[in-house]
């Protein structure tokens, strides 16, 4: 099964262009998706994940997609590689989203419409909907 679901920030707004041979639309970008837990005393970690998105896809994507906004992407994770045209070897490793959702709260501007926490909940960690709390008297059974 090849299947990804990320969450993160666009470094930058989505790039478009169009295939040569059926002037199909693609829209790349990148997410910098925060890994789940920091070493204690150093920051948190962000990979930085390239995706593709495709014909009515890519065109939502940038359309409404700006820098350092929060979305989701449901995708795969495609591999592909070319020589260039000094016979270098290339490799890529992308994810083709193939669902896209705005992942800021409405209060952070967003405006309506399908969002990834509406289709899919908070996401665990989120410090702003963690849906149980513990204090320092509880009793944990672990």
């Amino acid at each position: 099964m090849n299947k990804v679901v990320l969450m993160g920030r666009l470094t930058r707004d989505p790039e478009v262009r169009y295939t040569q041979t059926n002037n199909t639309l693609v829209a790349s970008f990148t997410l910098a998706v925060n890994r789940r837990f920091a070493k204690q005393g150093e920051e948190r970690q962000a990979d930085f994940i390239n995706v593709v998105a495709w014909s009515k896809q890519g065109e939502f994507c940038s359309k409404y997609f700006k820098k350092g906004q929060q979305v989701g992407v449901i995708g795969r994770i495609q591999t592909r590689n070319w020589d260039d045209e000094n016979g270098q070897k290339h490799y890529a490793t992308e994810v083709v989203a193939e669902e896209a959702y705005f992942a800021d709260s409405k209060r952070d501007g967003e405006a309506g419409g399908n969002t990834f926490e509406n289709t899919f909940g908070s996401v665990a960690g989120d410090s702003a909907s963690s849906e149980f709390e513990t204090t320092a008297d509880d009793d944990l059974p672990f």
